[in-house]
């Protein structure tokens, strides 16, 4: 096995014998220079195969001991779930967690609650998000709210491959792709969609849009830091509220208050990374 390129100092992107790419978890292989062969083996701890390109300046964004604590997350749930998961599940449950552990020092006040509905329609998703939530404390010495045990159930559902192609009576991409350009025409920007940015602005889209098919809504006590959200940023309040509309409209659900919380957040954070202009 070849390593390639370094993520951090533990995990690179590499190549097999058989010249499939794979991103390798190891102590200390990303120390030397790359390229270089790895002759043993037995020091590669974790390896994932088919992850999309497009995530791979994710990885190097988000620090060394989340990354980790992630990839333990999504082996334990490779070995638990009777079904194929999504290669990007790591990327993606990574970035959530990473964003988890800052919108706790940034938001305080912001309340999503445990969902019993999810406990009793995904026993084994959120026995997963509560281990997970459990080895986070341990490991990162950070006690996350007991809602996202639910929230990283739900990555585990939104990642079983059976359900990530069933047709649907509407096209999810094209309402994707309908809300990025409201946001490019509402703010007089160009947003890059090859980049990583954008692909963390569709997944996080596509679990919202999930929860909003499915009846699961957020639907908490946020009224406060809504208000502080909408006064300070008028015109991402007004864009997320057409797109809520927009989406509103598509799913025939009135959408909360906190899912257009949650919406503005994430046009806030697409805007600040945008690199497109």
């Amino acid at each position: 096995m070849k390593a390639i390129k370094k993520i951090n100092n533990n995990v690179a992107i590499c190549v097999d014998d058989n010249n499939k790419e794979l991103i390798a978890f190891g102590k200390g292989i990303g120390f030397p220079s790359m390229p270089y062969q790895i002759t043993d083996l037995g020091s590669i701890s974790m390896t994932f195969y088919r992850m999309d390109k497009s995530y791979y300046k994710l990885l190097e964004e988000i620090p060394e001991e989340v990354f980790e604590v992630s990839a333990l997350i999504v082996k334990r749930a490779q070995n638990t779930l009777d079904c194929r998961l999504n290669p990007n599940l790591l990327p993606g449950l990574a970035d959530h967690i990473n964003f988890a552990l800052i919108r706790l020092k940034k938001f305080k006040k912001m309340k999503m609650l445990f969902s019993y509905d999810v406990e009793q329609l995904y026993p084994a998703e959120t026995e997963l998000g509560r281990y997970a939530v459990n080895l986070i404390q341990k490991k990162l010495l950070v006690k996350l709210p007991e809602s996202e045990i639910t929230n990283i159930a739900m990555h585990f559902v939104n990642a079983e491959e059976e359900n990530i192609n069933d047709s649907s009576k509407w096209d999810v991409e094209l309402l994707i792709d309908g809300i990025t350009n409201e946001i490019e025409k509402w703010f007089g920007v160009s947003i890059d969609r090859k980049g990583f940015n954008y692909n963390r602005f569709v997944m996080h889209l596509r679990y919202s849009l999930k929860r909003i098919e499915e009846k699961k809504q957020f639907e908490d006590d946020n009224g406060k830091l809504f208000e502080i959200m909408k006064e300070e940023s008028p015109e991402i309040y007004k864009c997320s509220l057409k797109i809520s509309s927009i989406i509103g409209d598509k799913l025939q659900e009135q959408i909360t208050q906190d899912e257009i919380l949650y919406l503005m957040i994430h046009i806030s954070r697409i805007l600040k990374n945008n690199t497109a202009n």
